[in-house]
């Protein structure tokens, strides 16, 4: 084909090409490699081409989560071995402050004690003992005065993330922090800048995964209603409900509150699988309040959860319709008793309610090392994005 063109090209004007169009085809072939630059750039990767890591990423969490007394002094988590994320740097240590490109602030130990806020960048700060600042009084709530320290200038680039897993009713102080001081909200509310469920469903790539798929054993379920609450008070719906269910039904009721039989955590899955139903009762009705007591204690130890917390339409927002039963479906708990024994004496229409785990499996949240390797996974994804929390607050409380 090549000597073809060649030829008939001699036959119409001679060897080679005018300077004319010498130029104008050296312009044509200019603008046509510019153009495939400016697509290249904007391709995704190629599937066989290596990707490349990403930047790393300095993550300073402020305080252990409640000043670490739950667990032992331990090494940040290894975020690439845990939960395949790369390029993550985590520290607890301050003097890795002015290095972090992110840090976290735990709401709960944020406004108890005395006020520990990062100093100013580039200002030497007296001890915490003689700042002033957010000031707590007999009630849990700060008073007016805000921390000058917070509004201070930070390094360049550094993001300050608001992180808390409690409910509205059981976060005191949150009036008390001024608008702007944090750049993202991470916690259990979908539309956190960093959302981190306490669990969720995930479709199942093998049998093996928790827990095991189809229905569980019947024949090891020797009892009917399992409760474990840690924290009682009387003032609860959720204490309340049990206290007018237990009138029609009999609800075992283990933990360390109230008339609880005490079970070490360790225990727990294995107790509850032995049960049809868990009453996966939260501490307060809130928007997304969703915690370990359906993923956990009921989804994973093969229960069917009985849910009071959100609505059923928030509910069904992560889990599917009929993986659940509803106290707001019943006009009283005596009917919801009824129908749990309805349920105990119909074998078939109980085990409707783990149709879902043919098809998906659990995963309980890892506290504190997801959120803080999510932390890290979010900086990287963000890129320059800027933004503020104007008014955490009136967010949180809505």
């Amino acid at each position: 084909m090549r000597a073809r063109w060649g030829r008939r090209g001699a036959r119409r004007g001679g060897p080679g090409l005018p300077g004319t169009h010498l130029a104008l085809l050296a312009a044509s072939l200019l603008s046509t490699a510019v153009a495939i630059y400016v697509c290249w750039k904007q391709l995704p990767p190629l599937p066989w081409a290596s990707p490349s890591p990403p930047r790393p990423v300095n993550v300073l969490l402020w305080w252990e989560p409640f000043r670490g007394r739950h667990n032992p002094r331990r090494p940040p988590p290894d975020c690439q071995r845990r939960f395949n994320i790369s390029g993550c740097v985590l520290h607890t240590d301050r003097a890795a402050y002015e290095e972090a490109q992110a840090v976290l602030f735990h709401h709960r130990d944020l406004v108890k004690g005395p006020p520990d806020w990062p100093p100013p960048w580039g200002v030497q700060m007296p001890p915490v003992e003689e700042r002033e600042g957010l000031v707590m009084d007999d009630e849990g709530q700060e008073a007016e005065a805000e921390t000058s320290a917070a509004l201070g200038p930070r390094p360049p680039g550094q993001r300050w993330v608001w992180m808390n897993f409690e409910s509205p009713s059981h976060s005191p102080g949150l009036q008390g922090l001024a608008g702007n001081i944090f750049n993202w909200t991470l916690s259990y509310r979908a539309d956190s800048d960093i959302f981190v469920p306490y669990g969720y469903l995930y479709p199942r790539t093998h049998p093996s995964e928790q827990p095991p798929g189809l229905v569980p054993p019947l024949a090891r379920k020797q009892g009917l209603v399992a409760w474990v609450v840690s924290n009682w008070d009387e003032r609860q719906a959720r204490v309340r409900y049990y206290r007018q269910l237990s009138q029609y039904v009999t609800v075992d009721v283990f933990g360390k509150g109230g008339p609880g039989q005490p079970l070490p955590d360790a225990e727990l899955v294995h107790t509850v699988a032995r049960y049809k139903f868990y009453l996966a009762f939260e501490n307060s009705q809130h928007l997304d309040y969703i915690t370990e007591k359906l993923w956990r204690n009921a989804f994973l130890a093969g229960a069917v959860p009985v849910v009071l917390g959100p609505n059923r339409t928030n509910y069904e927002r992560f889990v599917p319709s009929n993986a659940f039963i509803h106290v707001d479906d019943f006009p009283s708990a005596s009917s919801l008793a009824a129908h749990l024994q309805f349920l105990d004496r119909n074998p078939t229409v109980y085990r409707g309610y783990f149709r879902w785990r043919r098809s998906h499996a659990v995963h309980v949240t890892s506290f504190w090392d997801e959120p803080w390797c999510l932390a890290c996974q979010a900086v990287q994804k963000a890129g320059n994005q800027r933004k503020s929390v104007p008014n955490l607050a009136g967010w949180f409380q809505q």
